[in-house]
């Protein structure tokens, strides 16, 4: 007997679950599959890198990642100028370009720009056409110890901090930060008021 105003159960249990497993029986089959489409991809760029060109370090965008770098779209015109490459040759030569990008701070455009020299210090450029070599490629025997470059070239690494272990002395246990802030920020609070109030003081001195 049902007791109370309960809602009459009626269990919905024949689903038919058989028809919506999803099996991976080719999961070996598709990591063959991708295998030979990276080699394949490898000798249709070689002598490029499988990676693709050549990006700058930017930081990222907003509060919550702009302290993180990673790669960005290309780099700035004035980078390329700054290493000496033309920007018509960049592309050229594996170097990706983002003609909209500016550079806000030195540091950004010095690391890049680094980054382009220690590029085109180890670039090896192959003639266009075989025994034909024009001015800017590379000479027979670096031709011939060039390698092809799988995965990322130049992949971009963020220095961890050192962390400098100090013994604690008295002085520091006794130090009350939290009276320190307060004293700094009213400081921070009074030092428009205080300063006008020095500029009267030395007009009065000198009437």
């Amino acid at each position: 007997m049902v007791k109370h105003n309960n809602v009459v159960p009626s269990g919905h249990f024949r689903k038919h679950w058989q028809n919506y497993v999803k099996t991976w029986f080719n999961q070996p089959a598709r990591k063959t599959r991708r295998r030979i489409a990276r080699q394949k991809k490898a000798g249709k760029v070689f002598p490029r890198t499988t990676s693709g060109p050549l990006r700058p370090i930017v930081h990222g965008q907003t509060l919550k990642y702009n302290m993180k770098v990673r790669a960005g779209r290309g780099f700035s015109l004035e980078e390329l100028k700054a290493a000496g490459i033309p920007k018509k040759l960049a592309p050229t030569i594996g170097i990706a370009v983002d003609h909209r990008r500016r550079n806000r701070s030195l540091e950004g455009l010095q690391s890049n720009v680094q980054r382009l020299k220690t590029y085109k210090a180890k670039l090896v450029i192959f003639p266009r056409r075989a025994r034909k070599f024009k001015a800017g490629d590379s000479r027979p025997e670096e031709l011939a110890t060039a390698t092809q470059v799988h995965g990322l070239y130049m992949p971009i690494v963020t220095e961890k901090p050192t962390i400098e272990l100090v013994k604690v002395t008295d002085e520091m246990k006794s130090f009350n930060a939290y009276a320190k802030l307060r004293v700094e920020r009213t400081n921070e609070r009074h030092v428009g008021a205080r300063a006008k109030k020095a500029a009267e003081a030395e007009k009065e001195e000198k009437k």
